[in-house]
């Protein structure tokens, strides 16, 4: 398969050129940034660390190619999806911090082309999904609170994160709890039954931690996935293009991947 990657000389972007670089399978094809990147013209493996691997950082797609794996920023939203839109390639979009607009013109793409949209590429923070869901249900009207607490690095520009909110519209769903709560601080009296509360912590390289915990009078239970290094969601991403090849236009999640 060949790949584009946009957003490619950011954090997840190198990994995912590490790694598509090991897998004999891959071949990165593109390499995309915005305009103004002082990198652009530079080889995207150097930019990696794997060294040469013939493929210039730029700023426009000019060639067809498998899919298109979109960790980037939600400026460049509009730009991408109309080009695999334009180039009728299969986009894996991961970006977070995308707004409701922005949510409404990928769904809108993916009657054109195979778009997988998820909010994490993790497949064990998908696994912890289809679990909480399996909770929520379990436990709905047995008047459980619901909390959410999630960990991320420093440089994280979104709170809470887009797998947090994820997490808590799915609970939401299934348990009828129609109110959100971020943060607490002052008076603010006795716990409202129909809430879910986020709590946002930011402290040093943290690549992602999420813990839902489901509380009843005398008992808990958390639901924890934690990330120990950002490949966890650069092999989900992979896994995901891999899995959107030959695939009909269609909106798809990491169930679909996992066969959840």
């Amino acid at each position: 398969m060949r790949l584009v990657i946009s957003g490619a000389a950011g954090r997840m972007g190198q990994r995912l050129i590490a790694l598509a670089g090991a897998d004999e399978t891959l071949e990165v094809a593109a390499a995309l940034e915005a305009a103004n990147h002082p990198k652009i013209g530079t080889d995207a493996g150097e930019i990696a660390g794997i060294g040469k691997i013939g493929v210039p950082l730029t700023a426009g797609l000019e060639r067809k190619a498998d899919a298109v794996i979109d960790f980037s920023s939600p400026k460049a939203t509009e730009k991408i999806v109309a080009e695999c839109v334009a180039f009728k390639m299969p986009l894996v979009f991961a970006t977070t911090g995308i707004s409701a607009e922005q949510r409404s013109l990928i769904k809108e793409a993916a009657a054109h082309i195979p778009v997988l949209f998820s909010p994490s590429m993790s497949m064990t923070v998908n696994l912890a999904m289809k679990l909480c869901e399996t909770a929520a249900k379990t436990l709905k009207n047995k008047d459980a609170d619901v909390e959410i607490i999630e960990k991320h690095h420093r440089f994280k520009v979104d709170a809470p994160s887009g797998t947090a909110l994820k997490f808590g519209q799915m609970i939401a769903d299934e348990m009828g709890l129609d109110k959100q709560q971020y943060g607490r601080e002052g008076v603010l009296g006795q716990r409202p039954r129909q809430e879910i509360g986020f709590h946002s912590v930011r402290i040093g390289d943290n690549p992602g931690e999420h813990t839902i915990l489901f509380g009843l009078l005398g008992e808990t239970l958390e639901i924890t996935v934690k990330a120990s290094n950002r490949d966890c969601y650069a092999a989900g991403a992979l896994a995901a293009a891999k899995f959107l090849y030959g695939k009909p236009a269609g909106l798809y999640g990491m169930n679909d991947v996992l066969g959840l």
